[in-house]
Parts: structure tokens; sequence; C-alpha cells
């Protein structure tokens, strides 16, 4: 394997195994950015070495223990509080590779609940909150979680530096909360894990458009959260939105990793199973009796897809319905673009076309690629080919993703082709 070879290799592995490293870390030393740091040397260590030694057959194993001999270290030669020392040398046993497979369901997944829930305390502000661990529990960027929040990438690098200071200065525990307490952080927790799954389903950068272990991870998160917190509706409404959504991760990308739009996508292969999941979890939001709320409403959206046996035989006018009442719960310009796209496919791409002449005088939507690109795609039904073109083309500049600017880039083409 040459160096680049390894080099995005080890990028991959940190990708998948960063979250869990932090969050043992962060169990061991009670301090989020020290956590941080340790798996961020620990990683330092693997460039320098992977490449001459391989990589080992348990890379996960490998970037724990070595965090965990960085900490003892850190702690012997700082000589911080000998009672903190000798307990995490008690306690900080070295993983084998044999024994960190048994310990990824377990001990290591609990860890990951208890991160984000210590990452979404009150004594953070909400952006804080969700930005801190997008970082921590995503691996994403300063750059993927400014595009996520349509923001600029210095606020968001400050608030998290200032988030990790905040916590480690509060002391805030590293523990699932109860009660009262599990209600109040459960909105931020929520939508953490929405944000980690839509990383997953559909990524802001890299070579990639889907990353399937970001979604079984946040599948996961969500299902444990159903459990601990049985009587929140929005807690089933978001396991529903990801269940189903998930149901269509095959069917997104082709052979070659290229992406594929769920109008021609193959609804023979979609996962019934999840399909079946997402229904019941939906069911269970209607059954508390409550109003829909934001997840709950884009569930029952993605519910419609996937019962259509068909393109022709979705309901897009509920769908329209659908978006409308989201709008109200949850108002956002890209839940507007959103909109548009469903009333162009009920009434015509006239009318979707309106809707999104007039996001395009939206500030925080303008370096977002898929208005261009929705844009695009409406002009070019209407056989004005010429603007969708240049629609296209702008888009593909904007989108960090190689495989949707190579879409974008032939849908461009198209439109050449045709004028």
């Amino acid at each position: 394997m040459s160096r680049s070879d390894t080099g995005r290799t080890i990028d991959a592995i940190w990708r998948i195994e960063s979250p869990k490293l932090i969050a043992g870390l962060t169990r061991m030393v009670r301090d989020v950015g020290l956590a941080e740091d340790l798996a961020q040397d620990a990683l330092v260590i693997a460039l320098e070495r992977w490449p001459k030694s391989g990589v080992p057959d348990n890379p996960g194993a490998w970037l724990m223990t070595t965090a965990k001999r960085r900490a003892i270290d850190l702690l012997r030669r700082n000589k911080l509080r000998d009672w903190k020392y000798a307990e995490l040398t008690r306690t900080a046993e070295l993983y084998t590779e044999e024994d960190m497979d048994r310990r990824m369901d377990g001990e290591i997944g609990d860890d990951l609940l208890r991160l984000i829930f210590m990452t979404c305390h009150p004594v953070l502000s909400q952006e804080a909150r969700v930005a801190l661990t997008l970082r921590l529990l995503c691996g994403l960027t300063t750059e993927e979680i400014a595009r996520a929040f349509l923001a600029a990438e210095a606020t968001i690098a400050q608030r998290i530096v200032r988030a990790k200071r905040t916590l480690s200065a509060k002391k805030v525990p590293f523990e699932v909360p109860a009660g009262e307490e599990l209600k109040e952080r459960l909105v931020t927790v929520l939508e953490v894990v929405y944000l980690m799954f839509n990383e997953g389903y559909s990524a802001t950068a890299g070579e990639h458009w889907v990353r399937p272990l970001l979604c079984q991870e946040a599948l996961r998160l969500g299902r444990m959260l159903a459990e601990i917190a049985p009587a929140e509706p929005e807690v089933h409404g978001l396991a529903a939105l990801m269940e189903l959504q998930a149901s269509r991760l095959k069917t997104r990308v082709g052979a070659d990793g290229e992406p594929i739009l769920l109008m021609d996508q193959n609804r023979a292969r979609w996962d019934q199973l999840l399909i079946r999941r997402g229904l019941a979890a939906l069911h269970r939001c209607q059954q508390l009796g409550k109003p829909y709320g934001p997840y709950a409403l884009q569930a029952a959206i993605a519910a419609c897809h996937a019962q259509a046996a068909t393109l022709a035989d979705t309901d897009w006018v509920r769908i329209s319905a659908l978006y409308e009442a989201l709008s109200r719960v949850m108002p956002s310009p890209i839940v507007e673009l959103n909109r548009a796209v469903a009333i162009s496919m009920a009434f015509g791409p006239a009318y979707g076309l309106q809707i999104v002449d007039e996001l395009n005088r939206e500030a925080s939507l303008s370096a977002y690629h898929l208005l261009p690109s929705v844009r695009g795609d409406l002009l070019y039904k209407l056989n004005r080919f010429e603007e969708a073109r240049l629609e296209f083309e702008r888009a593909a500049s904007l989108t960090k993703t190689s495989r949707e600017r190579k879409l974008l880039l032939a849908r461009a083409s198209e439109c050449r082709d045709e004028s």
C-alpha cells in the first residue's frame, strides 16, 4: 500500500473510530477537551507509524491503547492529582484487539450516549451544544459544520473552543441525566442525532456522497433514545424518520459510487424491514396523541415515499401539505426549498419555480448548492435549457462533494445538448 493510500485509509478509520475514542477517553479523564487532544495525539502517532508498519488488524484498539498510554503519561508528567492518576491506572486497562470488539456494543456504545448528553448540557448555548457534538461524535470538520449551519467557519470554530472550556470549567458530569433534566436536554440531543444522520445520508464534503456507518451510528443512538424516553413523541418521530430514510441507502449510489436521485432509484431494493420499523415508530408517535413535531412531520413525508410502489403512485399533494405544516413548526429556507419541489411535482414546475425564485433573495442560501440545483431542474422541465445549464454549473461550483459535482455537470451537459 502506498503512503497516499495509507493516508486515505487512516482518514477513513479516524472518521469511524474518533467518536468512540473521544467518548471512552472522556469517561477516563472527565475533560472533553483533553480527551479530544489525546485522541488527536494518537492519530498523529498513527500517521507517523502506520505508513511504515502497516495498518493494524484492529485500528480502533490500537488508537485507544495509544491514547490511554498518552493519558497516563500526561498525568504522571504533570503530577496532576495523585488520586486521579491512581484511579486511572487501576481502571484504564489497555484493550487488546479481541476484547475491543466485545466492548464496542456495550460500554463504548454507552459512552457515546453519555458524551452526547454531556456536550448538550444547558451550560452551553444551543448553537454551541450542536456544533461541539457534531465535531466530537461525527468527526466533522469546522468547515462541514459551518456548511450545515449556513454559518461562517470562524464562528463555528470559536463556538467549539469556548464550549470545551466551559464544560471543563463547570465540571459537567459524564452521564445520562434523568427526569426533567433528561427532557430539557432531549431537544438538542435529537437535533444532534438528526444532523449526524443527515451527514451520513448526504455528506457535505469528500469523495463519497453517503457515509453509511454514520447513518448506522445515528440510527443506533436514536433507538437507544426511544428506549430511555418512550413517552416523548419526537423521539419516536426521529427514529421513524431515520429508519425510513435509511431504507433507501443502498439505492442512493450506483456501483461506482455515483449518486442516484430518488426519482431514479430501484424501489424493489428498498429495505422493507427498515420501512416496517419506521412505520411502527411513526405509529408509536401517533399513539401518544400529541400534535406532530418537526421530526414526525418529516417521517410522515418519508412514509409517503416509502409506501408508494412507483414514482407515479407518490401522493405529492399530501407531501406538499406536510411541508406546509413543517414550515409552520420549523420555519427554514431549506424547508421552503423542499416544499417547492413537492409543489412542483403536485401542481407543475412553474408553481415550484415561483417559490424558488423568492428563495434566491435569501442570503443564508447564497452558497447552498441545492438552491441552484433545484432551480436548474425546474427550468429544465420548463424547457428553459440555457438558464438551466447555468444553474447546474453554478450548483456544481458550490458543492463540496466530488460525486455530486460530477452529477451536476452531467445535468448541465444535458441542457447544452437540448439547447
